[in-house]
């Protein structure tokens, strides 16, 4: 007679890449399938098969969800430039040309498109684990960012009509052409951004210059694979000018060039500082919030964690740069933006120059703003959103959505959670520097992104906080906020296996909240119990010192830690469990 606990409900599995998807196999075998008698409805979200199935599996994923409610996903490549051509060579019969976008680009967008859900993200509560505290106060570090360019020098608008916004090109023809389309409801917010290559390419001149003039080690962050048309095109220029004017004296002068996604390089950088460095973030917005952050860290230092962090990011809407078109001009000429027949906006840009049009759904983002403030009642959480509304149309409907919504729960006397509405990077600026015991930080993709990924490092280690993708029609989405893990992908591979260097622990709680989800919808007592010791068995284990290798130093006690591999951490765990 089989011991394991029946589930009547399926649970969507959604694999993944390279060193994580190691864990997730092995994880999912003596934590999932030994002990459960549940189907699970798996599907290959891997680079090389979505590359195969030109996206489809992307749509079968969204499909399962929406029809099942509770997944997990695992980590998943985007593949660069380099990587898509050794895809390309492995399958010879598959011609780029053909590819639909879901085919290389990340799946992410998608699949929190398709189910319509937001994230939230917050630590795991390990009670032996320290706040990483790096030594801020006058470190040598300088963010350089570009003043000209970008959304701060954007145009955007409330559409006043339901209707199709054009993304129109005007080149030597002289006859417009239609770049791009999406349709617009009444009261959606709409933005046109673009940059001077020429500007970006003087400003690479006086970066890289910079750096040799006061001997820094040289930093640049874009988003260049969720945004190729546009942070693409300004990392290629950039580099293209280190390579040929730069590289040697870098080399010479004894220095070193580091390029990172924006994201995982703010996390890096705040966490572990370099000694001299260099920061260069063309993009203005993102620039400026760092700037700021890094001003204040080396004056004031970085204070103690106290507190669990948690951020809700919105995505479903498809809004702002991850949903954007972007792409880089033909030719000199004009863009334009037409909005139901109407010309609503147009400019002039220059061969290459790269143009970003982005809109979001102002109901998607109503949606938003109620999960936030249903989440945070709950929770019983203090909100602080970070809107630029002052100096763009385009935050502007945040703000009177929130203020619509505080309405509306005034009339069914409901009070609102506390929150309060400041600038981006002061929002950035406190959940580092100044944090609340219970401070929830809304904000929009590409800010929760960095802000995510810059907190979860504080925290420990990307590895030690949670996500969710939550859907207003009950669909769960848990996932680690982490990576594939490349790097220590190749020295798996190197070692034959016998390396296997991994935390496991956002995967195992995305893992036991799913399954405790599921217990709750169907009423099962025995597999809520389990899920509830599979969390217990995890905060135990690193309670008593077990940690990998990425947590050595962090605990409570570093003088008694034991640091395992993968393998000797989901053992440990597994102990722990059976002891319970």
């Amino acid at each position: 007679m089989s011991t394991k606990i029946k589930v009547e409900k399926p649970l969507v599995i959604l694999h993944g890449d390279e060193m994580a998807q190691i864990a997730f196999e092995r994880l999912l075998e003596q934590f999932v399938t030994s002990r459960l008698d549940i189907k699970l409805l798996e599907v290959d979200l891997s680079a090389e098969k979505r590359f195969t199935s030109n996206g489809q599996v992307v749509l079968e994923a969204i499909d399962a969800l929406k029809e099942h409610g509770i997944g997990i996903k695992n980590a998943g490549m985007t593949v660069n430039r380099s990587q898509l051509d050794d895809l390309l060579e492995k399958h010879p019969q598959i011609k780029e040309s053909e590819l639909d976008k879901l085919a290389t680009k990340s799946p992410n967008g998608a699949i929190r498109k398709g189910i319509g859900g937001n994230i939230t993200r917050e630590d795991i509560e390990f009670r032996n684990l320290t706040s990483v505290r790096p030594d801020w106060v006058n470190r040598d570090i300088e963010v350089d960012t570009m003043e000209s360019g970008g959304l701060d020098f954007s145009y955007s608008e409330l559409s006043n009509a339901t209707g199709v916004a054009k993304v129109m090109f005007v080149g030597s023809s002289g006859d417009p052409v239609e770049l791009h389309r999406r349709t617009l409801k009444k009261g959606d917010p709409w933005m046109l951004a673009n940059n001077s290559l020429e500007e970006v390419e003087a400003w690479a001149h006086r970066f890289f210059q910079r750096a040799l003039d006061e001997k820094r080690d040289i930093y640049l962050g874009l988003k260049d694979t969720v945004v190729p048309g546009y942070d693409g095109v300004m990392r290629a220029a950039i580099e293209a000018i280190y390579e040929s004017d730069y590289k040697e004296k870098v080399a010479a002068a004894g220095l070193s060039y580091h390029y990172e996604l924006i994201d995982a390089q703010a996390a890096r950088i705040v966490s572990n500082p370099p000694e001299r460095a260099l920061w260069g973030v063309p993009d203005n917005v993102s620039g400026m919030k760092l700037y700021k952050l890094v001003q204040q860290l080396k004056h004031y230092g970085l204070p103690e964690r106290k507190a669990n962090v948690s951020i809700s990011r919105m995505s479903a809407g498809g809004g702002d740069q991850y949903g954007s078109y972007n792409t880089p001009a033909p030719e000199d000429g004009i863009i334009k933006v037409v909005v139901d027949g109407v010309e609503k906006h147009a400019r002039m840009v220059k061969a290459q120059d790269p143009i970003l049009f982005m809109s979001n759904d102002r109901d998607a983002i109503k949606d938003w703003v109620k999960q936030v403030f249903r989440d945070a009642s709950i929770y019983k959480k203090e909100v602080y959103f970070g809107l630029k509304r002052e100096f763009v149309n385009y935050d502007e409907v945040y703000s009177s959505i929130i203020l619509e919504i505080r309405q509306e729960l005034a009339a069914l006397d409901t009070p609102p959670p506390s929150f309060m509405i400041m600038r981006p990077s002061r929002q950035l600026s406190k959940m580092i520097c100044d944090p609340p015991r219970w401070g929830l930080y809304p904000a929009q993709n590409l800010d929760g992104d960095i802000f995510s990924d810059i907190s979860a490092a504080l925290g420990g280690s990307l590895a030690t906080a949670s996500s969710v993708i939550k859907s207003k029609d009950g669909t769960l989405l848990y996932e680690a906020p982490h990576g594939t893990a490349h790097d220590l992908y190749l020295q798996y591979l190197e070692s034959d296996g016998k390396v296997a260097n991994f935390n496991s622990s956002a995967l195992i709680f995305a893992v036991a909240n799913a399954l405790e989800e599921l217990a709750g919808r169907e009423g099962n007592q025995p597999l809520a119990g389990y899920a509830e010791s599979l969390k217990a068995a995890l905060i135990d284990t690193v309670a008593q010192g077990i940690i990998t290798g990425d947590l050595k130093g962090k605990t409570l006690d570093p003088e008694n830690e034991t640091v395992v591999d993968m393998y000797g951490f989901l053992d440990a765990i597994e102990g722990n469990l059976n002891k319970s």
